[in-house]
């Protein structure tokens, strides 16, 4: 039987956990699973996907599963602290009412956006996080290869 390779359309099963064993994501039912987001399909070495899990599913064949650790380097990467802002209240768009654990998008100059996470909130200043949720984090993650496409 093939072994998936570098260029493959894959589509895998898989369940994402924390350290702790909290589910972060799924593509199937499960206990602890909040949201369920069906097969992920992939070309194995495109980017779509972490590096690890890419190497992960790397050298499956249909039908076998496993469990493999991502350290953070090979995941979302580490927290950066720079990547956490405090803004004045003034320079958000009169009306919005941003509440801590709120997710917002900010947009650059050159029209491009990029997600951010709000920490705080006071009357004067917002505290934005713009690092990946997932950052700082080794994950782990049961895999199914289901099929080569």
């Amino acid at each position: 039987m093939a072994q998936a390779v570098k260029g493959n359309k894959v589509q895998v099963t898989y369940t994402g956990r924390l350290e702790d064993g909290t589910v972060f994501d799924a593509s199937q039912e499960c206990p602890g699973c909040d949201s369920v987001s069906g097969p992920l399909e992939f070309v194995i070495g495109d980017g779509s996907v972490i590096s690890g899990f890419d190497a992960a599913v790397t050298g499956m064949i249909p039908g076998e599963s496993k469990t493999v650790r991502i350290p953070v380097d090979n995941a979302y990467g580490p927290r950066i602290e720079e990547l956490v802002a405090v803004i004045d209240r003034t320079d958000i768009p009169e009306g919005m009412d941003p509440q801590p654990g709120e997710q917002l998008e900010i947009v650059r100059e050159e029209g491009e956006t990029f997600p951010v996470l709000v920490l705080a909130v006071t009357p004067e200043k917002i505290t934005l996080d713009a690092n990946h949720p997932l950052a700082g984090q080794d994950l782990t993650f049961d895999i199914r290869l289901d099929r080569i496409l």
